[in-house]
C-alpha cells in the first residue's frame, strides 16, 4: 500500500466501512462498464477471445475428450453425452448453452452477452473441427495436466476480455445474484464435482474420473495465477506499544506505507494505535524482524491479501476480474 494511498485511508472516520454490493447493483455496474467500451477495445477484446477460443477447444478435442476426461461444466457434460448418444461433444456444447445464454440474455442484456455467445459459437466450432486430428497424448496423466492448463490460460484470456465460456460460469453468476451469500468456489466445485463423478458411471472406469478430477485441480491453481499474477502479499496488523517507532522503521527501511488504526484494549480500556500495512511477500521477513527488534511484546496478525490495488500494486483502474 503506497503512502499517498494509506495517508487518504488514515484520514477517513472510523465508520467508513463499505457496504456489500447487491446483485442487482453489481449486474447494472457490469452492463454500464460493457456499455463505456470503446470500439478499439471491444475489437481487441474479440480478438483476444477467438484465439482462447481455439486454446479451449485444442484442450478438448486434442487432449480430454479423446482421453474421456469429463472435467466438470458444460464442456464434462457434453463429453459425456457425446459417448451416450454419438452426436459431437461440440455441438453439444453448443446446444446446452442455447438455453443459459437465452436466460443470461434476459437477465443481463444482449450487449453484456454478446461476446459470450461469439466464445462459445467460436469454441463449439473449434471444438468438432479440431476432432478429426485426434489425440496429441494417450497418457491421461499427461493429457490431464495439458488439458487443464489450456482450459485455465483460455478461461483467464476470455475472463480478461470481459466475457465467459457460457455454461455454469453464467448458470453460477445468475445463483450469485440470487444468493450472494453463496460462495463462487464452493458453487464451481459442487458443479464439476458431480460431473466428474457421472463420469465415473458412464465410463464406467474410476481411474478417468480421477483424472479428470486432476483437470478441475490444476485449471484451478492456474487460474488463478493467469488472471491474478504472482503480485499476492501479505497485510499486517501490529499491535504495540511503539507504533510509531515501527511505523517510522517501515516507511524508511523498507519504503512501505502504514496506516494507524484507532482502537481500545477490550481488558485496559486503553486506547491503542494499530499499524496496518500491506507488504509484499519478499519484504515479510524484513517487517518482522522490525517488529520484533523495536517491541518483542508486539501482538501482530499475518494474513494473506491476494488482490491489492493502489500505488506499487496494481492500477486501482483495471478492470476487475
Amino acid at each position: 500500500m503506497g503512502r499517498n494511498q494509506t495517508d487518504k485511508t488514515a484520514g477517513k472516520g472510523k465508520g467508513g466501512i463499505r457496504e456489500k454490493l447487491t446483485g442487482s447493483v453489481q449486474q447494472d455496474q457490469e452492463i454500464r462498464y460493457e456499455a463505456r467500451k470503446s470500439a478499439k477495445r471491444r475489437v481487441v477484446d474479440y480478438l483476444v477471445i477467438t484465439v482462447a477460443s481455439f486454446l479451449y477447444a485444442v484442450a478438448v478435442s486434442l487432449f480430454l475428450d479423446p482421453n474421456s476426461l469429463a472435467p466438470g461444466g458444460v464442456t464434462g457434460i457434453s463429453i459425456i453425452l457425446n459417448r451416450i448418444t454419438g452426436l459431437e461433444t461440440g455441438t453439444w456444447m453448443l446446444l446446452i448453452n442455447i438455453p443459459i445464454l437465452a436466460i443470461g440474455t434476459w437477465k443481463f442484456g444482449w450487449r453484456f452477452i454478446l461476446s459470450t455467445m461469439y466464445c462459445t459459437a467460436l469454441t463449439s466450432l473449434f471444438t468438432n473441427r479440431l476432432t478429426q486430428w485426434g489425440p496429441v497424448t494417450e497418457d491421461p496423466l499427461l493429457a490431464a495436466l495439458a488439458g487443464g492448463a489450456l482450459i485455465a490460460v483460455s478461461l483467464g484470456l476470455v475472463f480478461r476480455a470481459g466475457a465467459t465460456t457460457g455454461g455454469t460460469d453464467i448458470v453460477i453468476k445468475l445463483l450469485k445474484l440470487r444468493f450472494p451469500h453463496l460462495k463462487t468456489g464452493s458453487l464451481f466445485l459442487i458443479t464439476d464435482a458431480l460431473i466428474v463423478a457421472a463420469s465415473a458411471f458412464v465410463f464406467r472406469n474410476l481411474d478417468v474420473a480421477l483424472y479428470a478430477g486432476l483437470v478441475v485441480l490444476v485449471n484451478s491453481l492456474l487460474l488463478d495465477l493467469v488472471l491474478y499474477g504472482r503480485d499476492g502479499a501479505k497485510m499486517f496488523f501490529i499491535i504495540s506499544d511503539r507504533p510509531e517507532r515501527i511505523a517510522g522503521r517501515l516507511l524508511e527501511e523498507l519504503d512501505v506505507g502504514a496506516t494507524f488504526i484507532s482502537g481500545n484494549g477490550a481488558y485496559s480500556g486503553k486506547e491503542k494505535k494499530v499499524i496496518m500495512c500491506v507488504i509484499k511477500k519478499q519484504l515479510s521477513p524484513k517487517a518482522e524482524e522490525v517488529v520484533r527488534q523495536e517491541d518483542p511484546g508486539a501482538f501482530l496478525i499475518i494474513t494473506s491479501a491476494t488482490e491489492i490495488f493502489g500505488e506499487g500494486y496494481k492500477s486501482i483502474f483495471s478492470e476487475k476480474i
